[in-house]
């Protein structure tokens, strides 16, 4: 059985969590960013294959839970005063999509474990953070980390299946090769500092 530790091949570096704790407000910024982008990643996967039913039906969920975590993200930022401040995007995710195959069967497979990764990556920070942080937000990513290991289960849930479903067995294989590179992307150095960064350069 696969779980957040054995699927992330690397643990995020100490230094980067330290660099965290001491910017927390730029850290928050880039956490309404995720939560919008783990939205849209579940509608987008809803559009792409609306004949899975089982598919849609879970992410619809998912995507109004992402959404409601993001207004608890910005009402979170109004209580501790931290503005709004446009941000580019960092390496992690478009990293990730190198990965990804172009054409289906595999294509979709890919996309269902990168988003197990990064949702385990998310429970495994937030977990990291938590202890580290002042109330009230150490409290909010106690709980928030909680969730996204609820999120990857469902992703890797969804991976297997559909694997399954086409008489294939692929997806360990995948994933394992998809987690060499996310383990790369967070763990190495890095000149933008992001949620999902590597190694603060």
């Amino acid at each position: 059985m696969n779980t957040i530790e054995t699927i992330l091949l690397s643990p995020t570096p100490t230094a980067w969590v330290d660099h965290a704790v001491a910017n927390w407000q730029e850290l928050l910024v880039d956490h309404a960013n995720c939560e919008k982008k783990a939205a849209s990643t579940a509608l987008a996967l809803m559009f792409a294959y609306p004949e899975d039913r089982k598919l849609t039906s879970a992410l619809s969920r998912l995507a109004r839970e992402e959404l409601r975590h993001f207004e608890q993200v910005q009402r979170m930022m109004e209580t501790l005063g931290v503005p709004y401040i446009r941000q580019k995007p960092g390496r992690y995710g478009a990293g990730l999509r190198a990965t990804m195959r172009t054409a289906d069967p595999g294509r979709k497979l890919d996309l269902l474990l990168i988003g197990a990764l990064i949702e385990a990556r998310s429970a495994e920070r937030f977990g990291l953070l938590a202890p580290r942080l002042q109330a009230p937000l150490a409290d909010f990513y106690a709980t928030l980390g909680r969730s996204e290991a609820r999120h990857f289960e469902l992703y890797l849930h969804l991976a297997h299946d559909f694997d399954m479903s086409k008489g294939r067995a692929e997806s360990e294989a995948r994933l394992k090769s998809i987690a060499g590179r996310e383990a790369e992307l967070a763990t190495s150095p890095d000149e933008a500092f992001r949620f999902h960064s590597g190694l603060p350069a």
